[in-house]
C-alpha cells in the first residue's frame, strides 16, 4: 500500500511538525486534536497550524506545503481516518489515553493503514497490549526528533508481530520522501539516541559542577572540540527546557534495568529545582541558565552562587594546547581537560556498556548520536579517536568487554572499503542502502584525478565526475576558480558524460574568501582582486557551455559565488535544506561572477511574468539589494535562484546520486544553452530603481552605504548606457558588474564592511 496521505493525532510541539514536515513531502495530512468549545470546534489544530506559519526556525518549507495540512478534532473528523494510509499518535505521554485513541482507531482506520506512536519513553509491549492481532501487525514506534524538519532521526521500532512489509513501508517513505536517516532499534528504554544523550548530558553537568567549571567554560569544552553542537550542554537544555531535565530522569528511572549506570549519576540540583519553580527553564522561559537582560545583553547564570554575570567568549589554553586533537585535550593536565576526560570516559564507556542490549550493530549507534544529536562523530568514532585502549583503561575493572575486542579499532579501512567491528570480533564491510552514493567511499576507495590546495576532483563511475571545494568552510579562491577550468578542458579531452557540484561539507560553500580579498585591497592589490573577478566570471562562463551537462548538487548554505556557480549550472538537484542567495551587498559588493547577469537573464525567460522590461529587473534589482537568501529548496524556487525544473533531495545521503542520475540522463541528447541577449531600458529604468532607493533612505531604511551599493546594483540592471533598442551581450554584462564590482570595492565603507564580517560574522550597517 503507497502512502498517499497521513494523519497525524495530536497537534503538539512534536505532532504539528512531524504533520508539516509530512506536507513537505507533498504529501497531504489530516491533523487532528481534541474538541475546542466555541464555534470552532477544530481551533487547537487550525491554532497549531497558524502558530507553525509564524515560527523560527519555520516548519514548513513553503506555504505550499502548509496548505497540505488539514486541520480537524477527534469527535467530527475521525472517520476521515479511513482515507489515511498512515496514522500517527503524537499524543502526551499517558498510556491510558494512547489505549483510549487505539481503540477509537480500530473501529475506523482502513484494513493495512499503517499506525505508530512517536513514544520514546513506553515499550511497544505495552502500547499494544489488549489489541486485536490486525492491530499488532500493522503497529510500529516511529520516533521522531524536534524539530521534525531539522533533525534528521527516525528510530523505528518494531513488535515480535509487526508485519516486515510495514516496517519497510515506513522505512521506505521515511527515508525517500522526508529525508530520515532511519534507524532500526530494539524496543530498549529511549532506544538508541536519547537514552545516551541523557546520560551524556547528565555526566556533562554533573562534572562541570564538581568542578566548579562556569557554564561557558563547560559549554565551550563541551561542543566543538567534541564534535558537539555549539550548544554545549547547558546551551542545549536551555533549548529543550530544563523543567523537561527532571521529568525524563524520572521516565528513565521507571524504565531502565536495574544497576543501569544513569541511576548512579542521576541527580537534580538545588540550583535547578529553584530555576524551574522561578520560570528560568530556558529559551521558553525567562532564560535558563544563559538570557538577556534589558539591554539584550547575554548573561550566564553562576552555577555556585545562583546569579547572572555577562556572559564572554571564554579562550581555554586547553583547548589551544590540543589543536584538533581529542586525545590530547583529554589527558591535558589541567582541570579543562580533566573536565573533557570524565566525561568521555563515563559517557563512551556506558555507550560500550549498552551494545548489544540497544543494537546488534556499532554503525547504528553512531548514526543514531550523528542525526539526532547533531555529533559529528558517533560514540564509538570518538572512542578511536582516544583508543580503545586507553579507555578500557581509565574504566578499570568495568571496562566492556567489547573494549578488549576493538583494540584495533571499531572501525578501519581495508581495500578502500570501510570496515566496522562486528559482535563477532570480525570486520564486516558497512554496507549502503541501495540509492546511496557517498563521496566519503569515494575518497577512501581512491586518488583524485585532479587536486590543489582548494578543489578536487574525483571519479563517481559511469563516465561521470565529482567537482569537490576543500579549503576552510568551502570558501571559493583563485585555486577553485583553476582547478575548475582545467576539470572542463579534462572532462573534454577524456570524452567524460558530465560533471556534478558537491560537497560534503556542513556547507555547499559560503561564498568568496573574504580574507585574501581583504588583505588584497588593504595594500591595493587591485589588479589582482580585478583578475580574480574576471577569472570568475571566466571559469563560470565556461562551465556553463561545456559541452556536456553539469549538474549543480547543493546543501546547507550556498552563498555568493557558491548561488552564482549554481546559477551557471545546466541543472540543480538540490537538497531541500539549500539556503541559497546572493549576499554580497551585505559586505558592500555586488555579484561579481554573473548572478546579476543569470538571474536578469532567468527573470526575462519568466514565461508568468509581466510584460515589459521594468517587472523582470525590479525583482531582480529586489533580490539581490535585500541580500534575500531562501530558506528551504522551495523556498529557492520561489526567488529564482532555482529554475521550475531543478530537483529537490530530500535525504542528503541521496543527494550525489540524483545529481549523478541527472547528469546521465542529459547526457544522452545534450546541447549547450543558447547565449542570453539582453534589452534593458538603460537610464530609465536607473532612475526608477535609485528613487525607490532614496526612499527608503529618508524612511531610516537603508544606511548611505546602502544606498551607494544599491546604486551600482542599478546601474548593472538597467544596463548601463543603453535603451531598448539596443542588443547586450552576456559579456557586456559581465563587465558592467566587473566594473560596479571594483568600484565599490575601493571605497572605505566597503573595506569596513569585509573587516566587520571577517572580525564579528555579522553585516555593518554603515
Amino acid at each position: 500500500m503507497a502512502i498517499s496521505k497521513v494523519c497525524v493525532i495530536g497537534s503538539g510541539v512534536m505532532g504539528s511538525g512531524i504533520a508539516a514536515h509530512v506536507a513537505n513531502a507533498g504529501v497531504p495530512v489530516l491533523l487532528l486534536d481534541i474538541v475546542k468549545d466555541g464555534p470552532d470546534r477544530s481551533a487547537i489544530a487550525r491554532g497549531a497550524i497558524d502558530r507553525m506559519l509564524k515560527a523560527d526556525p519555520a516548519p514548513f518549507m513553503s506555504s505550499a506545503a502548509a496548505k497540505l495540512v488539514t486541520p480537524g478534532n477527534l469527535e467530527d473528523d475521525l472517520a476521515q481516518i479511513a482515507e489515511c494510509d498512515w496514522i500517527i499518535e503524537a499524543v502526551v505521554e499517558n498510556l491510558d489515553i494512547k489505549k483510549t485513541l487505539y481503540e477509537k482507531l480500530e473501529g475506523v482506520r482502513k484494513p493495512g493503514s499503517i499506525v505508530s506512536s512517536n513514544t520514546s519513553t513506553m515499550p511497544l509491549a505495552i502500547l499494544t497490549a489488549g489489541r486485536s492481532e490486525g492491530f499488532q501487525r500493522d503497529f510500529l514506534i516511529t520516533h521522531f526528533f524536534n524539530p521534525p524538519r531539522y533533525l534528521r532521526l527516525l528510530e523505528l521500532v518494531a513488535g515480535p508481530k509487526t508485519r516486515a512489509d510495514a516496517v519497510a513501508e515506513i522505512d521506505a517513505f521515511a527515508d525517500y520522501k522526508l529525508g530520515k536517516g532511519v534507524v532500526r532499534c530494539k524496543d530498549t528504554p529511549g532506544f538508541i539516541a536519547n537514552r545516551i544523550g541523557t546520560y551524556w548530558i547528565q555526566a556533562a553537568v554533573n562534572e562541570a559542577m564538581d568542578l566548579g567549571l562556569s557554564v561557558e567554560a563547560a559549554d565551550a569544552l563541551a561542543s566543538k572540540p567534541m564534535g558537539i553542537p555549539k550548544t554545549g550542554v547547558f546551551g542545549l537544555i536551555d533549548l529543550v527546557g530544563l523543567d523537561l531535565m527532571p521529568l525524563i530522569a524520572k521516565s528513565m528511572a521507571m524504565t531502565l534495568p536495574k544497576g543501569d549506570d544513569f541511576l548512579r549519576i542521576s541527580r537534580t540540583p538545588p540550583l535547578f529545582q529553584k530555576m524551574i519553580a522561578e520560570g528560568f527553564t530556558g529559551r521558553k522561559g525567562k532564560g535558563g541558565f544563559y538570557r538577556l537582560n534589558e539591554k539584550r545583553q547575554k548573561l550566564a547564570i553562576d552555577l555556585k552562587a545562583g546569579d547572572y554575570h555577562p556572559a564572554g567568549k571564554v579562550k581555554l589554553e586547553a583547548i589551544e594546547r590540543a589543536g584538533r586533537s581529542l586525545k590530547v585535550l583529554a589527558t591535558d593536565a589541567s582541570t579543562e581537560g580533566e573536565y573533557v576526560k570524565r566525561v568521555l570516559v563515563q559517557t563512551l564507556g556506558y555507550v560500550a556498556s549498552l551494545v548489544p542490549e540497544i543494537s546488534d550493530d556499532i554503525t547504528a549507534v553512531d548514526e543514531a548520536m550523528r542525526l539526532g544529536y547533531n555529533w559529528t562523530y558517533g560514540p564509538f568514532e570518538l572512542i578511536d579517536q582516544l583508543g580503545a585502549d586507553w579507555l578500557a583503561e581509565q574504566l578499570g575493572d568495568k571496562a566492556p568487554a567489547i573494549l578488549k575486542q576493538a583494540s584495533g579499532g571499531f572501525y578501519k579501512v581495508d581495500g578502500g572499503t570501510l570496515h566496522a567491528l562486528a559482535l563477532d570480533g570480525s570486520y564486516k564491510p558497512v554496507v549502503r542502502k541501495d540509492g546511496v552514493l557517498l563521496l566519503a567511499d569515494v575518497k577512501r576507495a581512491g586518488k583524485p584525478l585532479l587536486k590543489n590546495g582548494s578543489a578536487a576532483l574525483w571519479d563517481i563511475g559511469d563516465g561521470v565526475v565529482c567537482f569537490e571545494f576543500t579549503a576552510k568552510m568551502n570558501s571559493l579562491d583563485g585555486d577553485v576558480l583553476k582547478l575548475l577550468g582545467e576539470t572542463v578542458a579534462f572532462v573534454q579531452m577524456k570524452g567524460l558524460k558530465g560533471l556534478v557540484v558537491y560537497n560534503e561539507g556542513s556547507n555547499f560553500t559560503v561564498g568568496a574568501n573574504l580574507g585574501l580579498a581583504l588583505f588584497a585591497a588593504n595594500i591595493a592589490l587591485w589588479p589582482a582582486i580585478e583578475e580574480l573577478v574576471a577569472g570568475g566570471q571566466a571559469a563560470y562562463k565556461a562551465l556553463k557551455y561545456a559541452p556536456f551537462p553539469v549538474v549543480g548538487a547543493p546543501a546547507n548554505m550556498a552563498l555568493g559565488g557558491g548561488c552564482e556557480i549554481l546559477l551557471h549550472c545546466d541543472h540543480v538537484q538540490a537538497h531541500a535544506e539549500s539556503y541559497i542567495g546572493l549576499v554580497e551587498v551585505g559586505v558592500g559588493i555586488i555579484p561579481g561572477w554573473g548572478g546579476c547577469k543569470e538571474l536578469l537573464a532567468r527573470q526575462f525567460a519568466e514565461k508568468r511574468r509581466p510584460q515589459g522590461p521594468m517587472p523582470p529587473i525590479a525583482k531582480v534589482f529586489e533580490t539581490i539589494s535585500t541580500a534575500q537568501v531562501s530558506r528551504s529548496a522551495a523556498l529557492a524556487k520561489e526567488l529564482g535562484y532555482l529554475r521550475a525544473s531543478d530537483g529537490i533531495t530530500m535525504n542528503r545521503d541521496r543527494l550525489l546520486a540524483d545529481a549523478k542520475a541527472a547528469v546521465l540522463e542529459m547526457a544522452k541528447n545534450y546541447t549547450p544553452p543558447a547565449p542570453p541577449e539582453f534589452r534593458l531600458p538603460g537610464p530609465t529604468a536607473k532612475v526608477a530603481m535609485d528613487m525607490a532607493v532614496d526612499g527608503f533612505r529618508q524612511q531610516g531604511k537603508a544606511t548611505p552605504h546602502d544606498e551607494t551599493v544599491s546604486k551600482k546594483l542599478s546601474t548593472v540592471l538597467s544596463g548601463g548606457d543603453t535603451d531598448v533598442t539596443e542588443i547586450l551581450s552576456e559579456d557586456d554584462l559581465l563587465t558592467l558588474e566587473r566594473t560596479a564590482f571594483m568600484q565599490l570595492a575601493k571605497t572605505p565603507q566597503t573595506l569596513a564592511r569585509m573587516e566587520h564580517m571577517l572580525s564579528t560574522g555579522k553585516p555593518l550597517r554603515n
